[in-house]
């Protein structure tokens, strides 16, 4: 079952368009920010990075705060999961959907 945004139904040509910078997304948030603000789809994508990137911040801060048990198990688990969670947003992207990712998906940060 395929549960997308229903908030957000891209165009056919806005994905066909800008695919490749949601997939960018995911690895630096910011590209699609400059280079597609037009397109409802890459700024959706934008926005799902960005929102992995700061957990990926709040995590790593986080276990290196936390002595031993954040460096030797919150720290890498965490950012285990966090490496899914973009793999997930990167296959979304490249499969032209919108959807949410799990756990952290739901935030919205920039407009879209």
């Amino acid at each position: 079952m395929n549960v997308e945004n229903p908030e957000l139904q891209a165009e056919p040509t806005d994905v066909a368009n800008n695919k490749g910078m949601a997939i960018l997304a995911y690895i630096l948030f910011f590209i699609p920010l400059l280079a597609a603000k037009q397109s409802r789809f890459a700024m959706y994508h934008a926005n799902q990075g960005l929102i992995l990137f700061l957990a990926l911040v709040a995590v790593n801060i986080f276990s290196t705060i936390v002595p031993v048990i954040g460096w030797l198990l919150i720290g890498p688990l965490a950012n285990l999961g966090l490496f899914i969670l973009a793999i997930l947003g990167i296959l979304n992207a490249a499969g032209g959907r919108c959807k949410p990712l799990p756990l952290i998906g739901s935030f919205r940060i920039i407009k879209h």
